[in-house]
């Protein structure tokens, strides 16, 4: 069975464009389908958008899913399902971050980026503060930088999905990604 979502479903489920039709005809259980499919992806990203706020995150992913459902006409399949869903959380966490100040990313979040610690306390010590230093220096990031490296280096998305998920071109991800990185690199300088 040829299929075209994000690589989630199993033979026997459905692909992600059939559920969009399913969805189009008024099929909730298809809905629900989308949303077991793409939501705890859509809840990661939008965890690290939201400084680790679970409430926030799931109001953050709940007004997505709202907005896909009233939507889903509007959807033209031009990117994949998992790219306008992603999209929908982004312009989202957009909005939340308008109203709020910037919140750093939750440490269990940036702990994957940090080596495992060998259970040596003073190993254990140094993790902590390398992913303190890191999420210090990614709430100190532009959004845009933060959003771009958070898709591609924790949800590993292509430049193309990025830039469609951020309404950006592929060479605005790749400058907004250098800069990102050049920004981080230059404050975790002491980490190395």
């Amino acid at each position: 069975m040829l299929n075209d979502s994000a690589g989630d479903a199993s033979d026997t489920e459905p692909a992600d464009h059939v559920l969009v039709r399913r969805v189009r005809l008024g099929d909730r259980s298809a809905f629900d389908a989308i949303i077991h499919r793409h939501g705890p992806g859509m809840y990661r990203f939008a965890i690290r958008m939201v400084g680790g706020d679970r409430t926030d995150a799931g109001e953050v992913v709940q007004e997505a899913f709202i907005s896909a459902w009233k939507n889903i006409e509007t959807f033209e399949a031009r990117s994949s399902l998992r790219t306008w869903l992603f999209s929908l959380v982004s312009r989202r966490a957009v909005d939340l971050q308008r109203k709020r100040r910037p919140t750093p990313v939750a440490d269990d979040f940036l702990a994957a980026v940090a080596p495992p610690a060998n259970r040596d306390p003073l190993q254990d010590v140094m993790d902590k503060e390398l992913v303190a230093a890191l999420q210090a220096a990614l709430a100190e990031l532009p959004h845009q930088q933060r959003a771009v490296w958070l898709l591609r280096e924790l949800e590993e998305m292509s430049y193309d999905d990025i830039a469609t998920t951020l309404a950006m071109t592929p060479d605005s991800v790749r400058g907004q990604l250098h800069r990102g990185r050049r920004n981080l690199a230059e404050r975790m300088a002491q980490w190395r």
